[in-house]
Formats: C-alpha cells, sequence, structure tokens
C-alpha cells in the first residue's frame, strides 16, 4: 500500500500533537491534585486559574496599551512610587489583541495565544529533533511535556511565545534562513528580556552558522540578525514611549518600584532566589491537599534540577566535541541559549521570576536527544516529579 505524502504529512505531525496533548492532561492532573473541592479541575479549565500577578499587566496592556502614572494619584495608601504596566514587553498582548479581534475575550484570546505557542514549540522542536520517530526522540519529547517550570507554557504569560520565538531562530540558523532567524529573534526580545539571549545568540553565529559562506559574509548575517532582533526593544520602547512620553519608562519603574536595572553578582541572587520564603508570604488558608502540603518550597529542588540540568546540557556537549563528533548548527545554537538562559535572570535580578524564565531553556531538548537513554530517562523522572510540585505551587496560588 502506498502512502500518500499528504498522510505522510499527517503522521509526521502526529508526536508534537501527542506531546501538546500530553502536556495538557499532565498539567490538569497536577491542577486537579492541587485545588480541594469541586473546584479542581475548573482551576485549569478556566481562564482565571491560569491567571498569575503579572497575567493582569499583559492582559491590561492587549486591552488599552501602556500607562504609567504615581501609585499615590490613584491609591492613597499606596507607597509614593511609580506605577504602570510599562515593565512588560508588548509581543506577547499584542498577539492577544489581535487573536481578541476574533470576537474572543482577551483571557480567552490569551489562552488561546499561549497553547497555539505550545503546540508550535512542539511542532518545531520536532523539526530540529529531525522528525524520525525513535526512543532518543520520543524520550525527548516525554522530557518536554514535564520541562522544569513547564506549567507556565500553559499560563497567561509570554514564555511560551518567547520559547518558540528561540526555537524559530534556532530553526533559521539550521536551515540556513537569515529571514527566519532575524524574525525569530525580534519576536523573542519583544516578548519578553530574557529574549535578549536572541541577540547574543545571533552574534556568535557567526562562529558555527551561515557554514557556506565566506567569514565577512557570516559575521555580516550574525550582525544584522542580531540588530534586527534587537529592533524588538526598540519597538517596545516605542509603544511606551507613545503612551508616556517617556523614553525611559521602562527602565524608571524597573529601577523605582521593583529594585531593579542593575547588573547583579549572579551567585549572590542565587542565594537570593533560593531562599524566598514563599511558603510563609501566599500560603493558601483552610486543609491543604497532600501535593500542595509537600510542595510549598518547591522552588528550591527546581534551582537545583535547573542548575543539574544546564550542567548536564554543557558536558552532553562536551563528551561529543571530545569525541570528535561534530554539534550540528542547532546544538550549538541550543548550547549558547541553555547557558545564557540559565544566567540572565540572576544578572538582571529576576529573583522572584527565575523559575519561569528558566523554562525557556526547553531549547536545550535539541541536545537532550543526543544523550544516552541511561540519562534521558532519570531526566525524565526528576521532571515529571519537580513538574507536579512546582505546579502545585502555581495552582494553589503560592508562585507569582
Amino acid at each position: 500500500m502506498i502512502e500518500s505524502p499528504r498522510a505522510g504529512r499527517l503522521l509526521a505531525l502526529l508526536p508534537p500533537v501527542i506531546a501538546w496533548l500530553v502536556s495538557n492532561l499532565v498539567t490538569w492532573l497536577v491542577a486537579h491534585a492541587s485545588v480541594a473541592g469541586d473546584g479542581s479541575p475548573v482551576a485549569y479549565w478556566s481562564t482565571a486559574g491560569r491567571r498569575r500577578w503579572d497575567s493582569e499587566h499583559y492582559l491590561s496592556i492587549a486591552r488599552g496599551g501602556y500607562e504609567m502614572f504615581r501609585c499615590r494619584e490613584r491609591y492613597a495608601n499606596f507607597p509614593d512610587v511609580v506605577c504602570g504596566n510599562v515593565a512588560w514587553f508588548p509581543g506577547y498582548p499584542m498577539a492577544v489583541r489581535a487573536v481578541s479581534g476574533t470576537g474572543l475575550s482577551y483571557e480567552l484570546a490569551a489562552v488561546v495565544v499561549t497553547e497555539a505557542a505550545l503546540l508550535g514549540m512542539f511542532a518545531v522542536l520536532w523539526w530540529l529533533l529531525g522528525g524520525v520517530a525513535t526512543w532518543s526522540t520520543g524520550l525527548t519529547l516525554a522530557v518536554g511535556t514535564v520541562f522544569p517550570g513547564g506549567v507556565y507554557f500553559h499560563a497567561v504569560f509570554p514564555i511560551a511565545l518567547a520559547t518558540l520565538a528561540l526555537l524559530v531562530c534556532v530553526a533559521g540558523l539550521e536551515r540556513g534562513s537569515w529571514w527566519t532567524a532575524a524574525a525569530g529573534g525580534f519576536t523573542a526580545v519583544a516578548c519578553h528580556p530574557v529574549g535578549a539571549v536572541a541577540v547574543v545568540l545571533l552574534l556568535s553565529s557567526g562562529l558555527f552558522a551561515w557554514r557556506g559562506d565566506g567569514w565577512p559574509l557570516r559575521w555580516a548575517k550574525a550582525g544584522l540578525a542580531a540588530a534586527v532582533a534587537g529592533g524588538g526593544v526598540l519597538w517596545a520602547k516605542w509603544l511606551m514611549w507613545q503612551a508616556t512620553g517617556r523614553w525611559d519608562a521602562y527602565e524608571t519603574i524597573q529601577r523605582a518600584s521593583y529594585g531593579q536595572g542593575d547588573v547583579r553578582q549572579p551567585f549572590a541572587e542565587m542565594v537570593r532566589a533560593y531562599g524566598v520564603p514563599f511558603r510563609t508570604w501566599y500560603t493558601p488558608q483552610g486543609r491543604l491537599p497532600w501535593l500542595v502540603e509537600h510542595a510549598l518550597a518547591a522552588h528550591r529542588p527546581q534551582l537545583w534540577l535547573n542548575a543539574a540540568f544546564a550542567v548536564l546540557v554543557l558536558a552532553t556537549a562536551a563528551v561529543l566535541l571530545v569525541r570528535g563528533r561534530r554539534l550540528s548548527v542547532a546544538e550549538w545554537a541550543a548550547l549558547v541559549l541553555t547557558v545564557a538562559v540559565f544566567l540572565v535572570p540572576f544578572v538582571a535580578g529576576a529573583q522572584m521570576s527565575w523559575y519561569r524564565n528558566h523554562a525557556q531553556m526547553f531549547v536545550a531538548l535539541v541536545l537532550v536527544r543526543r544523550m544516552s537513554p541511561w540519562v534521558q530517562v532519570p531526566l525524565l523522572a526528576a521532571c515529571a516529579v519537580q513538574y507536579a510540585l512546582l505546579g502545585a505551587m502555581f495552582f494553589a496560588g503560592v508562585l507569582v
């Protein structure tokens, strides 16, 4: 029996669709186990169950654009600092606004954008893995369904869209498509401050990408692509200037209201992030479900797991190089992004958000495919346990 090309393409899409469905199923089960009473399924299937602190800022940007004001102007008992939503980038809210044009509410449009981006993440990852079902690629997709911090791939946050953009940037480099790489970089930067790692990747791409070109052209492509990606910041600042009349709106609110904007000592910042007392600040009232009771400090093992994962990816690349095996362009790109994504939150001072920012290390799964099954299977088990713990913190309202 001859298989039609169309049927072959549909079968090729099946693994990422299955991974997306499994990811939703696992997350629903975690949500169900995290909220007591009859409302537990609603905590996942409702839009309210996927919204946390910053979600409201992204939704406000989608609805009405940017604003900045003195807090005392609206809240009499609030400290006299700067308030507003100019501390959040526009890529995700603008996508939400575009989808809301179909008639969906902004909240539902935000979930649609998030879930569509997650499906896109699995699709692009599958292409980068070669699109062939093996034990190695299957286990890699499985790790992706319970990736550390991946509960935010389902939340009203830009994490899924920003990660998809990074993967598109990697795919563009792998294909030798300058436009694809530059567009992915621009979108990553416009979605989230951690997206700045795309600029670092594209600047360094002259070392390992564009292999069909001479060195001058390789560096020209790298520099121009990085410049286009950096344009994501200019677009964000232009929108903020249009709304507030200030080019420094983002820097002002970060410095005045959040104590950020300077470069931090990363190891000291890790210690501070590890010690954040979520259990004390946000513990839910009443009798807690078993999973939540045992997950109130899950950000701490999360940091250990993230660090171990980054080291494991570095070790995998080192072993491959020592054995004389060349890394592909996509693997070099994933290596650069893994290191950069891990470090940026601690250099920038993301004490309260590093665990979701680190989810963008999802791009490292390109290198997880090269690991032995003896490494992949324990990694999958560790990620699954930690996914349940951090997910329980999220759905119980303990994480921000």
